[in-house]
Parts: structure tokens; C-alpha cells; sequence
């Protein structure tokens, strides 16, 4: 069986959602340019995902 983590907020570390269901990775999930929502700090960030290690992505300032 695979294994399934939830993604947590690289700010705060509580658990994310989108719209109507919690965000889960499975270790065959690959995700970019994803974004994530957390209704606890109630910020927006984009990740990358791959083999259940998450890299959050930096956006320039514009």
C-alpha cells in the first residue's frame, strides 16, 4: 500500500484545503506549481511536490 501524508502549510503547520476536500500526497504524487490554501493563517502559497518531499516556491515581487 502506498503510503499518504497530508500537506501542511509551510507557514503555520496545520493542515490544508482546497475548496470541498483536504489536500493528501500519496509517494507516486507529483505535483507543480500547486496552490495551497491554509484557512488557519488564511495565506495562498505554490509548491512542488515530488516522491513526498514538498518545495515551496519563492515569486518575485513584481
Amino acid at each position: 500500500m502506498k503510503q499518504i501524508h497530508w500537506i501542511c502549510c509551510p507557514n503555520c503547520g496545520s493542515k490544508t484545503r482546497d475548496s470541498k476536500t483536504r489536500d493528501r500526497l500519496r509517494e507516486d504524487t507529483i505535483l507543480i506549481n500547486y496552490p495551497i490554501y491554509c484557512p488557519k493563517c488564511k495565506q495562498e502559497t505554490l509548491i512542488n511536490a515530488r516522491n513526498l518531499q514538498i518545495t515551496v516556491i519563492k515569486e518575485p515581487d513584481a
